[in-house]
């Protein structure tokens, strides 16, 4: 596809670099040379430096003949004007990042109303995902597959667990479970283990399994943990607004520490039950007399990723249990991988694999059609989910026929209100939303699994 981005900010870059690698031919624009040239120097991509709301610098970055053109530069009004006219200048779908609450319930008007082919708004799709690792403490990822009847969860083994040096098949059989173990980390290694794969301490484990299916796995390695009953959240911007209200009708005691008063004026007149502190989170003492020992998760949504990270260790090595982490920069993943961290949570990410999701799932693949994406390892392992069309070549095959490819997984298929976890016999039919688990980044139709 022929895409142009406009903003070249932490989101415009992992854009690029992302649909670059899948093939596409991507130009970007921003009105900051240094940022256009950061982009372009790492990147095989066109650079322009310019307004991107000016139809002269789009007509200059070829909108007449762009397939897409993707706005996300930091002003969300901005954002609006480009898919404007880039509407006006050509028949391209148009994406527009789109975060300041006051838009948030005018989403579905802006995107009919101004014909956008997708509105995303990555600081509530964050908090959506932090909201879900609330609700599932042992938990250090979960994300939702066919309307969440399926659930990729990503845990960490604690030490001791009865798990370690057993095998996959060993684990699957003693424990009669209906699951998925679809991708292990290892230090810097990645691997989608076999039956005989043997489990070591501090492995970080992603299965695939029903909700009921998962939950009963847990409790029966002893994994379960604590229910979360009260959360102490440094940083009063975005994100944690969007999450207050997902989790204002829950049973968790929120209390967030803001430095700004303005803004811990408006949070506190917004949420009643939100207990708002207005003081410096980064203030060791403070935190203590907030009791950041005993309570239930300890979530760090500042600005700054080296403020949230060391936040977040102090929490851990107080005595709190959980900790999630919001990190804006993906560079330092092996550094972070090797911290005594919980829960990360990273807007770039979210916003490329959505936006990841709909570049496959317009490329009018033949048999399948691309619903859900994401990175369970960036840039080593996704999982991506496919509805099936009736003219696919993986229908009607029991699977054990089928030759896949190398570093391939069926995670799922769910049909209707059933969902399984599929062995051997099972035949996948059109219509079947299917989780396919990979390391063959790139996946544009179910097909492609197939040698």
């Amino acid at each position: 596809m022929n895409i142009i981005i406009i903003g070249c900010g932490r989101v415009g870059r992992t854009l690029a670099q992302k649909l670059n690698e899948d093939g596409n031919a991507v130009t970007v624009i921003d009105s900051n040379a240094d940022n256009v040239n950061r982009v372009t120097s790492r990147c095989d991509v066109m650079g322009i430096v310019g307004n991107g709301a000016t139809h002269t610098v789009q007509r200059e970055a070829g909108i007449e003949t762009a397939d897409l053109m993707i706005a996300v530069t930091g002003s969300d009004e901005l954002n609006l004007l480009c898919c404007l006219v880039a509407k006006k200048e050509s028949e391209c779908q148009t994406i527009a990042r789109v975060k300041n609450p006051e838009y948030s319930g005018d989403a579905p008007y802006l995107k009919d109303e101004l014909g956008l082919a997708m509105v995303i708004n990555p600081e509530y799709a964050s908090a959506e995902e932090i909201a879900r690792v609330l609700r599932f403490p042992f938990a250090l990822k979960i994300e939702p597959f066919a309307k969440g009847k399926v659930e990729l969860i990503k845990f960490k083994l604690p030490k001791g667990n009865e798990i370690i040096g057993m095998s996959v098949k060993e684990v699957i059989s003693k424990y009669n479970s209906d699951l998925l173990i679809c991708a292990i980390e290892r230090e810097e290694e990645s691997y989608i283990p076999n039956g005989d794969f043997v489990f070591e301490e501090k492995d970080v484990v992603s299965i695939v399994a029903t909700p009921k299916n998962a939950y009963e796995f847990f409790a029966n390695i002893k994994c379960k943990g604590h229910s979360i009953k009260n959360a102490l959240i440094v940083g009063g911007g975005v994100v944690t607004h969007y999450l207050c209200e997902i989790l204002e009708k829950s049973h968790i005691a929120l209390t967030v520490v803001e430095k700004d008063l303005k803004r811990c004026e408006e949070l506190s007149t917004l949420w009643s039950k939100v207990k708002v502190i207005h003081g410096d989170g980064t203030d060791h003492d403070l935190l203590l007399e907030e009791g950041v020992e005993k309570c239930g998760a300890f979530v760090a949504l500042s600005d700054s990723d080296e403020e949230n990270v060391l936040l977040s260790l102090f929490a851990k090595g107080e005595g709190c249990e959980k900790t999630v982490t919001k990190v804006n920069r993906i560079d330092y993943d092996n550094v972070l991988a090797q911290l005594e961290l919980d829960a990360s949570v990273c807007p770039r990410i979210i916003t490329s694999d959505t936006i990841l999701r709909y570049v496959r799932a317009t490329e009018n693949a033949v048999g399948s059609n691309v619903e859900t994406l994401y990175n369970i390892i960036p840039g080593q392992i996704e999982a991506a989910e496919f509805i099936v069309r009736e003219n696919s070549p993986i229908i009607g095959t029991p699977l054990y026929k089928l030759k896949f490819k190398k570093d391939v997984l069926i995670g799922s298929i769910t049909r209707g209100k059933e969902t399984l976890i599929p062995r051997g016999n099972d035949i996948i039919q059109a219509g079947d939303a299917v989780v396919v688990i990979s390391k063959r980044i790139g996946l544009y139709d179910i097909a492609d699994i197939l040698k």
